[in-house]
């Protein structure tokens, strides 16, 4: 019965899900629309673009070194192999359980609702995951459910993917009564850049059963830059706050994006401003075609030293890397 309901076709209306439609689809489109040369076709091949129009709005007209353009244009460093950038860069596979259940760290596991985003980042250190084999699909969910439920240690659950707000909210509101009922879970979190790059997203139906779910959420948005916060991003998080969910950001430190200073400090800053939680800044994982975003731990430490002293505690995220086997986020402190 639940599996049914969960692969049961969408059929009721969604301004956002039309937008998804018609994101940027092809560099020579994206580039016509902001007056940029397009880029050699032997670079499109490497992984797709999805670009909404509403991200697309925010990126400056005719300035290639754009940062938000920057986040998903296909680069010629892409196809440039480097050693140590894999396939699988933080252990995902190796910690995969019965039901599509990535069970890394003590007390929460994550699910990979989906392979889907809204937009397409070029640094995705899950760019080569194998989602048709591994995702939580409607048939599979009987058995991650019973997995979840047979292990008390279990106290969190993260909503993973690709992005879970690019499903349906008639399909997530299934799947959250079910999380709701386990006993020994007690918070929620949701991972996601999908109201950052499609604020409209966050709509009536969303808000809906996040106000309805029992237990308490965070929502860990993935904002990167100041120029992602516009007025209809903060609105957005308004209408978030509203129904009690906890926002926090974590960003990643990205070449030629924000690997300065002065980009972060705006960072914090408009963030706190829209209600959001500066809360993790992280070093690059090294994923396979994403080198040419890396920056040193050396740059990340004066970048660091320059926030702490330049803006009150609460403002300063926590530098960290994720390395794969260890049972932690490492903290990188200097």
């Amino acid at each position: 019965m639940i599996a049914e309901a969960l692969a049961a076709p969408d059929t009721s209306p969604s301004d956002w899900m039309q937008q998804l439609r018609e994101a940027f689809r092809q560099p020579s489109a994206l580039a016509a629309y902001l007056g940029l040369d397009p880029v050699p076709p032997h670079v499109e091949d490497v992984f797709s673009m999805r670009v909404p129009r509403a991200y697309a709005q925010r990126m400056r007209h005719g300035d290639p070194n754009d940062p938000l353009l920057r986040q998903v244009w296909p680069a010629p460093a892409e196809h440039v192999a480097q050693p140590d950038y894999l396939d699988d860069p933080v252990g995902d596979l190796a910690r995969l359980r019965e039901g599509g259940i990535i069970h890394k760290y003590q007390g929460r596991v994550l699910l990979a609702l989906t392979g889907t985003c809204a937009v397409h980042c070029r640094y995705c250190f899950r760019r080569h995951f194998p989602y048709a084999d591994q995702q939580v699909t409607p048939a599979r969910w009987e058995q991650t459910l019973a997995t979840l439920r047979a292990d008390s240690s279990i106290e969190e659950v993260i909503l993973s993917g690709g992005d879970p707000l690019s499903l349906s909210d008639a399909r997530l509101s299934v799947w959250m009564q079910e999380l709701a009922e386990i006993p020994h879970l007690r918070r929620l979190r949701i991972h996601t850049r999908q109201p950052v790059v499609l604020p409209d997203r966050v709509d009536e139906a969303l808000c809906d059963w996040l106000s309805a779910f029992p237990q308490p959420i965070a929502m860990v948005l993935h904002i990167n830059h100041a120029q992602e916060i516009d007025e209809p991003l903060r609105q957005a998080c308004k209408r978030l706050r509203a129904t009690g969910v906890q926002l926090f950001n974590q960003a990643v430190l990205l070449a030629g994006v924000n690997a300065d200073a002065a980009s972060q400090r705006a960072l914090s800053i408009a963030l706190f401003d829209a209600g959001v939680v500066p809360y993790y800044l992280h070093m690059l994982d090294r994923v396979r075609g994403a080198a040419h975003f890396e920056v040193s731990e050396e740059t990340a430490h004066k970048i660091m030293k320059a926030l702490r002293h330049s803006l009150p505690g609460y403002l300063v995220p926590r530098l960290a890397r994720e390395d794969a086997g260890a049972p932690s986020k490492t903290l990188l402190v200097g």
